[in-house]
């Protein structure tokens, strides 16, 4: 494993209340890409695919906008697309994961059955497909790291389907231990009883927050202190820097709410989720009829 004295060494200082971003996300990949081995542009590589994630999905869709902090161009994902369309393989020249390919076939075969898929179900499909690779990673530090965001977002997703009276069997994603309780009746009981990774008894507790500024707010200090005790021994390895990275993402995305007009698009978000809690909950009343 690499070590990176002089980039980390010359890194300023990041807390999570910074007000102003020292780097921008972007910037601070095209800064240290050049700088990494082969071996850990291969791990940065995956934090960067959720960006892809989206925009694939937007792709798909012929949606809008591109955000350019992901791997694959717009032209890169289109002509993907638009050969697994006809092709079980993508293009040759471009190297693309296991669960993207995996995910474009799905969604191709579907228009020759009759199985459909709303919105929801397609964002869970890939997600789901990403957490299980991501999570089987042979790097220690990735794997556990995707698997306390799946955590985290299965588990404030169970707490949503109490809150409408939905089964979280039909949207808990993955295939690790809690994911399975968390489908079972009863998980709220269930899940500290098996805390080995040590924050799941937390999480149970931000997910009762009403105010959900507050709940994202106390999501990211989990993260952020996570972050801290893993990185604790490991100061100048490519972990550190995929921390610095990972914070750099959480000051963006506050600075972003909190500029003008940020809690307008706060309440915004807000009120996209409980449009979307409804339109859930009418699908599976209507299903389940």
């Amino acid at each position: 494993m690499s070590k990176y004295y002089c980039l980390i060494a010359g890194l300023p200082t990041i807390t999570l209340d910074d007000t102003k971003s020292t780097f921008a996300v972007a910037e601070f990949v095209r800064e240290i890409e050049p700088e990494l081995s082969a071996a850990d542009k291969v791990l940065l590589r995956w934090y960067l695919l959720k960006y892809d994630n989206l925009n694939l999905l937007a792709s798909l869709r012929n949606q809008a906008p591109f955000d350019d902090k992901g791997i694959y161009t717009e032209a890169d994902l289109k002509n993907i697309c638009e050969v697994m369309e006809s092709e079980d393989r993508p293009p040759q020249g471009i190297d693309v994961p296991k669960y993207f390919i995996t995910f474009i076939r799905s969604y191709f075969a579907r228009f020759e059955t009759t199985e459909t898929y709303d919105r929801q179900s397609l964002d869970d499909r890939l997600s789901a497909l990403y957490y299980n690779e991501a999570t089987g990673c042979d790097n220690k530090f990735l794997a556990e790291w995707f698997a306390l965001n799946l955590n985290i977002g299965n588990i404030m997703t169970a707490a949503n389907c109490r809150k409408y009276g939905l089964d979280p069997a039909q949207y808990i994603i993955g295939d690790n231990e809690p994911a399975s309780q968390l489908r079972k009746p009863g998980a709220r009981e269930i899940l500290p009883t098996s805390d080995s990774q040590g924050y799941l008894g937390e999480l149970l507790t931000i997910a009762e927050e009403k105010d959900l500024m507050m709940r994202e707010k106390r999501l990211d200090a989990l993260r952020w202190n996570w972050l801290e005790d893993y990185t604790y021994y490991k100061t100048f390895d490519i972990e550190a820097l995929i921390t610095y990275f990972l914070r750099l993402e959480m000051i963006e995305r506050w600075i972003t709410l909190d500029k003008t007009g940020g809690e307008q698009t706060f309440r915004n978000l807000v009120g996209g989720m409980k449009q979307e809690s409804q339109r859930i909950l009418k699908n599976f009343k209507d299903n389940y009829k």
